[in-house]
């Protein structure tokens, strides 16, 4: 039986009450998405003390504070799609700001560290001119996009590496003077991209399958409360429709690459 449980605000105090309830309550497993990569190991060092198997997904914590990480794709990949997308929808040149999520989310800094030092090696003429946090929030998102279009007036793209803030973005740019005129790019799902895409706000973006990153955290922990495997780099399980997986070093399961998604093939997805 699996519950999906979680609180309202994307903050890791408010993640470390529900870990030490579902620790209390004798689950045989965790899958958890960190919103900070140390500040909620006290409470699942408890609940693995409690001998309950802990599995991040999407963003992870410190590696010794769980037993698996399932990754959605290489750090390195999910960087490369996003500078390389960007760099095609601006001709190669000009000044990009990131619209981010939370300052301390871990995922989103690695890929932006990667996404940095690729622009710096290979994009000599695009300027990172500004970074920005929107939170994973909505209207926080929405708000900051339009401070940087004022901010920065020769901004030519935007990479939103964060699926609540690629679509505030693209929902600020469809009704504003900037559509068509200002590229945005980053991570997001075809479902709540498609009528930007349709409209011409957004070009394509890039994301991994939700579906298949939950089921391969679902499969990964039922290897563990079963002993199948203990996480230890070389075990291998079943993830059921999605084959056979190997876990790699620091307990770090990948799921694959990331997919561009664009008018061409965006109305074959559904979620």
């Amino acid at each position: 039986m699996f519950d999906e449980i979680g609180p309202s605000e994307a903050t890791p105090t408010s993640q470390v009450e529900f870990i030490q309830t579902a620790a209390q309550q004798g689950v045989n497993a965790l899958v958890v998405s960190a919103n900070d990569p140390s500040a909620i190991c006290d409470a699942l060092d408890e609940a693995r003390s409690a001998g309950t198997k802990i599995v991040t997904f999407d963003s992870d914590t410190e590696p010794e504070c769980r037993d698996l990480f399932i990754n959605q794709a290489d750090a390195e990949g999910i960087a490369q799609v996003q500078v390389d997308l960007i760099a095609e929808q601006i001709g190669g040149s000009g000044e990009i700001a990131i619209l981010s999520a939370a300052a301390n989310a871990t995922n989103q800094n690695a890929w932006i560290e990667l996404m940095q030092a690729e622009l710096e090696q290979n994009h000599p003429d695009i300027e990172l001119v500004d970074i920005v946090y929107g939170d994973d929030d909505d209207q926080t998102s929405f708000d900051q996009t339009a401070a940087l279009l004022q901010t920065h007036p020769d901004l030519k793209g935007i990479v939103s590496p964060t699926t609540v803030g690629i679509a505030a973005a693209a929902r600020y740019l469809s009704t504003s003077e900037f559509k068509g005129q200002v590229a945005l790019t980053g991570l997001g799902t075809p479902n709540q991209m498609r009528e930007y895409v349709e409209d011409g706000t957004v070009t394509a973006f890039a994301l991994w399958n939700p579906e298949d990153l939950g089921y391969l955290a679902a499969y990964a922990a039922h290897a563990l409360v079963a002993g199948d495997i203990t996480g230890e780099t070389g075990d291998t399980f079943d993830a059921g429709d999605l084959g056979e997986y190997e876990v790699g070093e620091d307990g770090t399961v990948l799921l694959g690459e990331p997919f561009v998604f664009d008018e061409s093939n965006i109305g074959d997805f559904d979620f």
